[in-house]
Parts: structure tokens; sequence; C-alpha cells
């Protein structure tokens, strides 16, 4: 119907090209040249995983705080953890770890650029003193630090967060098939690991996929061995993500990649499904998950594969996502959501959305589309107005 595509234009744009906000960026090697290796202390644009290399002295002294997470039994994932600034029941800074599982907390500057360091203390001490810090990982229970006024003006090392996995816990971000791995293969698998923090992906893919004929069943191994395929051999690496939830059905990472090669084919049905069986083994979902969930049911709907009344749960899941991610590290959540208000004839929220966004989203063609889309729904809202 006409009035389905007009309002389902913009979307289009937002999702082409698999969109997904988390999928993975290409990034430059210090030696030059392009890698597709993932590297544990890199800056990768347009990634949710925008995490910190280790600062130097000077960014000691400023408005940051430092500390680290450590997962009880097991080394560091590979991946980078989430951690959450906590305050009063509602997340308000997210970071991620880096290689070494150390992390910053930067400031959040309300009101315009700070001048001096004293003023990005006092914005540090002014929004966090009192808040606790805890990261997030599927199927395991973080402790928390609560921040004090010396972090602010004596001590920005916070210390350490421990990750325990209860006893009952059901989908985890790391395989629980882990323990029972051939030695030999453990042992390739940590190879890869140094080889990976070294930037040699040859070595890294060499070693993983000794790992797996040496022990199939190593869920990890075939995980990261994806990660390594996905950019230059997506087939394979859907491969790999098939072997590792066959070896570890409740290992919940794999389901995540695979939400990113459907997308970026243009599969929403089966992002849908590899996001719900995500969801199944972790209700708390995370940003990326309840994202994938509401962009695949907008879409679907889209097609007239789905009927009007299951928008309301791609509603809930972006309002889920931008719940976890209040600095809008999943680009386009708010978007989907607007576009999903829209659908429902709820233009004013729609477009109360849009302009929330023109508070964050960077100046330049993605500011322009969301004005495109506020210019759109007011001109609909007109017309529902006569």
């Amino acid at each position: 119907m006409k009035t389905k595509l007009s309002h389902t234009l913009s979307l289009l744009t937002l999702l082409a090209a698999g969109a997904l906000a988390f999928a993975q960026t290409q990034i430059i090697p210090a030696g030059g040249g392009t890698s597709t290796a993932i590297h544990p202390d890199s800056i990768q644009d347009g990634n949710i995983y925008g995490y910190y290399m280790d600062t130097d002295a000077q960014t000691r002294a400023g408005g940051n705080l430092l500390g680290k997470v450590a997962i009880a039994g097991n080394p560091l994932t590979w991946d980078p953890i989430p951690v959450n600034v906590t305050c009063a029941g509602k997340v308000a800074f997210t970071t991620y770890s880096n290689g070494k599982g150390g992390f910053r907390i930067s400031v959040v500057n309300a009101n315009g650029a700070l001048s001096t360091e004293n003023d990005a203390k006092r914005q540090m001490e002014t929004h966090f003193e009192g808040c606790s810090v805890a990261a997030t990982l599927a199927g395991y229970t973080s402790s928390s630090i609560v921040l004090a006024a010396h972090n602010f003006r004596d001590d920005p090392e916070i210390g350490t967060i421990t990750l325990t996995r209860p006893d009952n816990t059901k989908g985890t971000a790391l395989s629980s098939t882990s323990a029972g791995i051939a030695p030999k293969a453990v042992k390739l698998f940590e190879k890869a690991r140094s080889d990976w923090e070294a930037q040699s992906p040859d070595h890294v893919k060499a070693d993983l996929i000794e790992a797996v004929s040496i022990d199939p069943k190593f869920a990890e191994a075939w995980y990261q061995l994806g990660r390594q395929e996905q950019a230059l051999n997506p087939q394979q690496a859907r491969e790999d993500y098939a072997k590792a939830i066959a070896a570890d059905p409740l290992f919940i990472r794999p389901y995540e990649q695979l939400m990113v090669l459907d997308s970026q084919e243009d599969k929403w049905k089966d992002v849908l499904a590899d996001a719900g069986h995500a969801l199944q083994l972790d209700p708390h979902g995370s940003p990326q998950i309840w994202y994938a969930y509401a962009a695949g049911i907008l879409k679907e709907y889209s097609v007239g594969a789905l009927p009007l009344a299951k928008l309301k749960i791609g509603e809930t899941s972006a309002r889920n996502s931008l719940a976890l991610d209040p600095l809008h590290t999943v680009q386009g959540t708010e978007q989907i959501l607007a576009m999903i208000l829209a659908q429902e004839k709820n233009y004013a929220a729609a477009i109360d959305h849009l302009r929330n966004c023109l508070t964050y989203v960077p100046s330049g063609a993605s500011s322009d589309v969301v004005k495109q889309q506020i210019a759109q729904l007011e001109q609909l809202q007109a017309g529902a107005a006569k």
C-alpha cells in the first residue's frame, strides 16, 4: 500500500547493505596494509567495540577512571566485555574492556566542551559519584564497585570486577564445553590468542584449524575461527559457527555473528530466528540482539511477511536495546523505534525520537537522512490531522 511504502522508505536506506551496527569492520594494522583480523587493542570505527588502548600517564591524570575485568576460572575472552556504570537503577555509561581486561570510564560532558582537567574531574564526580560499575557477560554474574569521592580526586584505579558463572545458568557468552577439551588443542588455542594479540592473523587461523582438527568439540575455537574467516569468506564462517553451535548448543556468541551474516545477505527472517535463539538462551539480551530483533520485525513487516500486531514486539525490542545502550553505541536503534511508531501512526512520538537522534548522530549524511525522515513524518502527521 502507498502509505506503508511511504512509512518504510527511509527504512530501506537505514538497513541497506547489512546495517546491523555490530557488523565486523576491517582495521588497519600498525604495520600498514589491510587486515581482517580483530586485534584486542584496536579501535574499530563504526563498531560497537569502540574500546580503548592502554592509556598514558597524561590520560590517567585527567577525567578518567581505570579498572580491569577478570573471569573466574577462565582466561579473558577474546571479545571485549561491556562494562556499565549504573546510576539510580539506570545505565548511564557503557565502555568495553580491551584484550588484557582493562577498561576506561571517560567523562560524560552534558553541557558542552570541557576547558580544563579540573572541569573533567568535576563532571565525573557530579555524574558518577555513588554509581556502581559492573561488567555484563551472558551467563555470568558480576561483582560491582561503587564509585567514591576518592576515585575522582586521588585514586582513579577503581580495582577489578570479577565475573562468575552460576551453576544454574543456561546460555552463556563463553562455551561451557571448554573444560573437557584435549590439552593439546587448548595449547593451540592459547597460542592462537597470543598470535592474535601480536596481530598475526595467518598464524591465528592456522593454530585454530589445528585445534579443531585435534578436538572437533572445541566450540570456542570454531567460533574464533569463524571470526577470522568472516570478512573474506562468510560462507566458511557460517560453517564454523554452525560447528560451534553443534559442539555447544548453549553458546550464544555464534548466533550473534550469524545475525550479522544474515543481515548482510538480507535474510531478515533468519535474523529473527538467530536473535530468537540467543534470547531463549539469555532472556536479558544485549543491545545488539534486541536491535537485531527489532530490525528484523520491521524489515519483515515492510515486505508484508508479518502483521501489524507484531510491530509491538519490535517496539519493545527497540526500547530494550535503548535501555541497555544509553550512549547509542548500536547505531540506528532509535530510528528503528521511530519507524515502528510511525507504522503504528504514533507520529508525534516517532518525530520526537528522530529529533533526539539529531542530538547524537554525526552531522553529514547520517543526520541528513534523519532530517528527511522527520520531514516525511511531519507530512504524514499533517495529513492525518485533516
